[in-house]
């Protein structure tokens, strides 16, 4: 072989390896460091979402991307309620109803009623009718029920209907413009998954907290009246009741309704009704078959 004919087979292979070479790097997945701000990437199977703020090449992780077309749908609720009192059981001691006759003594009066106020939150489920969705509990023995939006703006609401045995009331108010929240499968739920929950802790405005799916299935809670709750340590307080618990596909899985904490407060462990349940406890309040 001539020392010509050699060079050119020398040649020829580094040509080869080169075209390898970069087939190979086309195939291998790129990360778009430049991508538009609030993007989100393709579904990529169980992969977690990525949602990023931020441009050129700055791009940090977020979740207010996911949360900004929701919050606008979670409502805080007042409640002014009316509950009777336990009648006093010297009232039930005829002695002692004899002994005020004998001395002309007024009889006290035998129905005695508290009024109390207390707050919660609720989640549109459909704007031009005006529905929204909140546990049975929190608007219990209700004289009054107020809604108040994100906006600030607020509606005196009617009770549409509500069902105990899934903690689930449906109520309504004006037609109002607000998002179209989508309804996640809660069967599908695995420990682990994470979950943001949405609500007015303590009363002090809408408020953000985020965990993971703790449990399923979980029982024995709020009076043993309830069975097959989600348990999470998203911080759930007291006003948080009936607002959503969302997966990371901006999904409504639950329905915030009970904690566990020694002092009333959170310590990691809070509950939600399924949003299956809810799903055929609300059909069944407002005749949805």
């Amino acid at each position: 072989m001539t020392a010509r004919c050699a060079r050119a087979l020398i040649a020829f292979a580094l040509i080869l390896g080169l075209a390898s070479g970069c087939a190979g790097t086309a195939l291998a997945p790129s990360l778009d460091t430049g991508a538009r701000s609030d993007s989100m990437p393709a579904d990529r199977g169980s992969a977690l979402p990525v949602y990023l703020k931020g441009i050129g090449g700055k791009g940090y992780p977020s979740l207010a991307p996911l949360l900004r077309p929701i919050t606008p749908a979670v409502v805080n609720i007042s409640v002014d309620s009316e509950t009777r009192l336990e009648e006093h059981p010297f009232l039930r001691d005829p002695a002692f109803r004899r002994f005020l006759e004998r001395f002309d003594l007024p009889l006290p009066e035998s129905v005695q009623r508290q009024r109390t106020q207390s707050a919660g939150s609720g989640v549109i489920i459909d704007a031009k009718r005006g529905y929204v969705l909140t546990n049975a509990h929190v608007i219990r023995d209700a004289t009054e029920i107020t809604v108040t939006l994100k906006d600030r703006r607020s509606f005196q609401a009617t009770l549409i209907g509500s069902d105990a045995s899934a903690d689930t009331a449906v109520l309504r108010i004006p037609p109002v413009r607000a998002p179209a929240l989508r309804f996640g499968d809660s069967s599908a739920l695995e420990v682990g998954d994470f979950v943001v929950a949405i609500g007015n802790p303590f009363g002090i405005g809408q408020t953000v907290t985020s965990g993971i799916v703790s449990a399923v299935g979980r029982g024995g809670i709020a009076g043993d009246t309830l069975g097959g709750l989600i348990q999470t340590d998203a911080s759930i307080n007291p006003g948080n009741s009936g607002g959503p618990l969302v997966n990371l596909a901006g999904e409504v899985v639950g329905i915030n309704t009970a904690l566990i904490g020694p002092s009333g407060g959170n310590v990691g462990i809070g509950f939600s009704v399924p949003s299956n349940r809810v799903q055929r406890a609300m059909r069944r309040i407002i005749g949805q078959r």
